[in-house]
């Protein structure tokens, strides 16, 4: 018997990937959606908000030295690793559709961000750059399209980090910042360490070390480039440096800004009552359930007058309804404003009703009403940031195709255009209705207007027991301690809250609860750095993004006459 031997393909198994080669090709990806999950987990309900500093560390490792195209694309997996979980909220109801599109587009701002970090991730001092680039990336994201979705700003996470009091300094911008550099930095610090270590050598895989050899600048994705005149085996101590500053500086940046934090009462105080009546079912048909919620609210107020009566409950300087308390419009029906009437003379102080107002022609309005007792309305503000595909709809012919759900909001919400400040028994109370809270601006102005205390109403009954409520809380947690203000959150079904102006929470309901909550709360006017500056710190830190950015692209094009030389 003999045995033929069948030749072997020696080209063929020289170009089959190893299992290890297959396991680096996937490493930056898994990486990138693996950061992009840490974000997520480090936002309420959880108290994790120090994952955030692991995830940008991890984003880091995965961004730096890639080439642009595959920036975008490591950014887009971390986009979808954060948002899809953040945002499955949205989806609560009307099916996965909408929650999925929304997470996949506002994913692409995450994509755009990778692709600048990317492109900066070469330069000295980097991780500046590439904090200031997803910034630049939020502040667009707050913006567009349709007025933009600052939902998932990472500063709305920070609500019980050490460097929330960086919310005083610059707003959510700066404390986004904060966030981000240090995470970078620490990346940036462990590289610089291990190629310490390694007295100097290039620290990437050995696929990475041959591939920068065909690069312009000869760096590795992994090592560190040496800087020119430097010695042979050793490497330059400027990078330590930065990598250094990038973790120390936002460090010490929230222990100087501590002293902004601050809840004495430079006004006086005041007492407020905020009343949660709850809904008769969750989902999305709460409106038909109007009569009920309004009856609800109503019932609380006139239990609290009776606690009030009997000395159980102190006496409220005003009382706080939360949006859609009232969806019934009690300028045309008699029968609502009868009702309201009732309570607030009951209860006998100013008292803010959540209502819509639907007036013959034109667009419906979420109003906040001033119903005073012995007056009746006095004043009114118009929600001015009213929310896209859920109070009006864009291109309904168009959204109609892909869901029918879009019908429900048969009328659309139109926005109104003055600032909300009213004047309850002497206190004047800036007004945020709901999805407004995310806004830089739209709470800023109340403060700048003279508020000395901010009211958040929302309903969040369409999203049931989901994790969005607490994620509202935590955006009112930190805007309380960004304009030095208590800030006072009345929601339909929960979770209510009473916030004091260094952002703790005094008192909170539980969901689906009828419940009031009466709390004592400082009353200031002085104003932060933050408040003062507006939107300034966000533009200086666009204007860092746009330089690395614009030093980076310059770099390239000397590459590229170089190698054409």
């Amino acid at each position: 018997m003999s045995a033929t031997i069948t030749p072997v393909d020696a080209s063929a198994a020289d170009t089959a990937p190893a299992p290890s080669s297959r396991l680096r090709r996937y490493a930056r990806p898994g990486a990138a959606l693996l950061s992009g999950l840490l974000l997520y987990l480090s936002f309420p309900p959880r108290p994790l908000w120090w994952l955030a500093l692991p995830a940008f560390a991890l984003l880091g490792w995965s961004l730096r030295g890639r080439r642009l195209r595959a920036g975008f694309g490591l950014g887009y997996f971390a986009g979808l690793g954060f948002l899809l979980p953040l945002l499955v909220w949205t989806g609560e109801e009307v099916g996965p559709g909408p929650w999925i599109a929304l997470a996949a587009v506002e994913a692409l701002f995450i994509a755009l961000a990778g692709l600048g970090i990317a492109a900066v991730s070469r330069l000295p001092w980097w991780p500046f750059f590439a904090a200031g680039v997803w910034i630049l990336a939020e502040a667009a994201r707050a913006r567009v399209p349709f007025g933009g979705f600052p939902w998932g700003k990472i500063a709305f996470g920070q609500a019980d980090g050490a460097f929330l009091p960086l919310a005083a300094v610059g707003g959510t911008p700066v404390l986004g910042f904060a966030v981000a550099l240090c995470g970078f930095g620490l990346y940036e610090a462990c590289r610089q360490i291990r190629a310490r270590r390694g007295a100097g050598t290039p620290t990437g895989t050995p696929d990475e070390t041959a591939a920068a050899a065909a690069r312009p600048d000869g760096a590795s994705d992994g090592g560190v480039e040496p800087a020119a005149g430097a010695r042979p085996g050793r490497l330059p101590r400027g990078p330590l440096v930065a990598a250094a500053l990038a973790v120390l500086v936002p460090v010490t940046g929230a222990l100087a800004a501590l002293p902004l934090v601050d809840d004495s009462a430079e006004d006086g105080t005041a007492t407020v009552a905020a009343v949660q009546g709850n809904v008769p079912r969750l989902g999305l048909d709460f409106n038909a359930q109007r009569r009920a919620v309004l009856d609800n609210h109503v019932a609380r107020t006139r239990e609290l007058a009776a606690d009030v009566k009997a000395g159980r409950a102190p006496q409220p300087d005003f009382v706080l309804w939360p949006e859609n308390s009232s969806d019934i419009d009690p300028y045309a029906n008699a029968d609502a404003a009868e009702v309201i009437d009732g309570a607030v003379r009951a209860i006998g102080v100013p008292t803010v009703i959540g209502a819509v107002v639907a007036p013959e022609t034109g667009k419906l309005r979420n109003t906040l009403i001033e119903w005073e007792p012995d007056r009746g309305p006095v004043a009114t503000y118009d929600k001015r940031h009213v929310q896209p595909f859920g109070e009006y709809i864009p291109m309904r012919p168009l959204v109609r195709l892909f869901n029918s759900n879009v019908d429900r909001v048969s009328r659309d919400f139109g926005a109104g255009t003055k600032i909300g400040v009213f004047d309850l028994a002497g206190t004047k109370v800036g007004l945020a209705t709901c999805y407004e809270a995310a806004f830089d601006w739209a709470v800023r102005d109340t403060v700048t207007h003279g508020a000395q205390l901010i009211s958040v109403p929302s309903n969040n009954a369409t999203f049931g027991r989901s994790e969005m409520t607490y994620q509202q809380l935590a955006m009112s947690r930190v805007r309380a301690v960004e304009h030095s203000r208590s800030v006072v959150v009345p929601v339909t079904s929960g979770v209510s809250a009473v916030i004091r102006p260094d952002g703790e929470i005094v008192a909170e309901t539980r969901m689906f609860t009828p419940d009031v909550l009466v709390e004592k709360v400082p009353l200031r006017s002085s104003l932060t750095p933050a408040t003062r500056m507006g939107t300034l710190p966000e533009a200086l830190l666009a204007a860092l993004a746009a330089a690395g950015l614009g030093w980076s692209a310059l770099r390239a094009v000397r590459a590229r006459r170089t190698r054409v030389a």
